[in-house]
């Protein structure tokens, strides 16, 4: 039986209602299903521990449990403050007697104090969503005691954090990019995030998209998705991007593009999603029109300098959940989920679809480093290509869609230079 020490979450009574989530989220989740049935089967994990930082949302539970049924001792914190589901958080004690530190809302010392009940786990791989277990460890690293193996990595964010640690040779173990896994960034990242992140704004503005000038800064994948997500409700959108390829592609796209100067002086709605910070600034605020709404869907709540707005405000007013009011000038600005995830703060994030196989590339990663981890170095790993493939021929097969086969004579072809006109 699980102890109260192994956990800290906010009410254990909400366990039924959580567990029902997860049920109803593992009915869109095919692809892990397959490979929760084969952990159950092959034990891999077992005599492993695993901690994971990641949303705590109804879709994770699933990968915790598939995680627990191959033989893992699991426990999970959260990898923001606001993205936990505390109902689900309950079940994953109750129901699957997994350790969870996690609460909604949780201050930054409480969050802080999770990642470290994570560590104190003792793992032996790690699981991150923008990199805060693995950072943590390598702040105490002389004082970590047990064998990392290796860890994975979910988004983005963390992944350039990772990358930075390699380059100033920091990095003290392997680690999986699952975000650059193709079944991963080119879903995940563009219909998950595109999809999540508007649900988002709706459901903690309930305002008409549909002719509002949208503005999306970033147009990577979460930045495509978000703005086709928006033109496909009729809005009239604007890409704001500092890479000149991205730029142009997003003009090909059909979209407006210009720069943050001058888009601030006539969106209606903000979107961040670069994984930079102080996308938008203090000079972006003073040129805002009255009523400008400013939301975040990138990882850390940096990409709008809330700092330099609190100072230039002069008052502040929570008018409705999730909706911050500041005035400038006599201007009204609305800033969203105090500009942490959108999709995660005010929605339940990515649809368990989409996350099935961003998941499924997490499951697969850490077995693949349990297999492999004598022979990675201390570097950041792409997955191989062929279980990429794989999570992709099973989430078609689950679909019910067949695709074709090259014939042996179109393989000749495509690995011959000899034939030509």
């Amino acid at each position: 039986m699980i102890k109260t020490a192994d956990y800290d979450i906010k009410d254990i009574s909400l366990y039924k209602e959580g567990r029902k989530r997860i049920e109803w989220a593992f009915r869109d989740m095919p692809v892990l299903a397959l490979i929760s049935e084969r952990f159950e089967k092959e034990k891999p994990f077992k005599g492993i521990r695993i901690s994971a930082c990641l949303h705590v949302t109804t879709e994770t539970a699933n990968l915790m449990i598939a995680l627990k049924k191959g033989g893992a001792d699991v426990c999970l914190c959260a990898s923001n403050p606001l993205s936990t589901q505390d109902d689900v958080a309950a079940s994953l004690v109750k129901d699957f007697g997994i350790k969870v530190f996690a609460i909604k809302g949780e201050d930054n010392k409480t969050y802080y104090s999770h990642i470290n009940s994570a560590i104190e786990h003792k793992p032996n791989i790690t699981m991150d969503d923008g990199a805060d277990v693995i950072s943590t460890i390598h702040k105490k690293w002389d004082q970590i005691d047990f064998q990392i193996l290796g860890g994975t990595e979910e988004t983005t964010t963390g992944v350039i954090r990772l990358r930075a640690m390699v380059k100033d040779g920091e990095l003290k173990y392997p680690v999986i990019a699952v975000n650059d896994s193709m079944t991963k960034h080119m879903f995940d990242n563009r219909y998950g995030t595109g999809q999540s992140t508007i649900d988002g704004i709706l459901r903690a503005t309930n305002i008409l998209l549909c002719g509002k000038k949208v503005v999306v800064c970033g147009y990577g994948w979460c930045g495509r998705g978000v703005a086709a997500r928006a033109k496909g409700m009729g809005a009239d959108v604007i890409v704001c991007e500092v890479d000149e390829i991205k730029a142009l592609e997003a003009v090909m796209d059909g979209y407006r593009v210009m720069s943050m100067n001058e888009a601030a002086r006539i969106g209606d709605l903000f979107i961040t999603v670069t994984g930079d910070i102080n996308v938008i600034d203090k000079k972006h605020f003073m040129l805002m029109k009255d009523g400008a709404i400013l939301s975040n869907s990138g990882h850390f709540n940096v990409e709008i300098n809330l700092k330099e707005l609190e100072k230039i405000a002069k008052t502040k007013r929570n008018v409705r959940p999730f909706v911050d009011e500041y005035i400038i000038n006599g201007k009204r600005i609305y800033v969203l989920a105090q500009g942490r995830l959108i999709n995660l703060s005010a929605a339940e994030g990515h649809p368990a679809s989409v996350m099935d196989m961003s998941f499924a590339n997490q499951a697969l990663s850490a077995e693949y480093i349990l297999k492999n981890h004598d022979k990675l170095e201390n570097k950041v790993y792409v997955i191989p290509e062929n279980i990429d493939r794989e999570i992709a021929k099973l989430k078609l097969k689950s679909m019910g869609i067949k695709i074709d086969k090259l014939t042996q004579e179109q393989k000749k072809y495509l690995s011959s230079w000899k034939e030509g006109t």
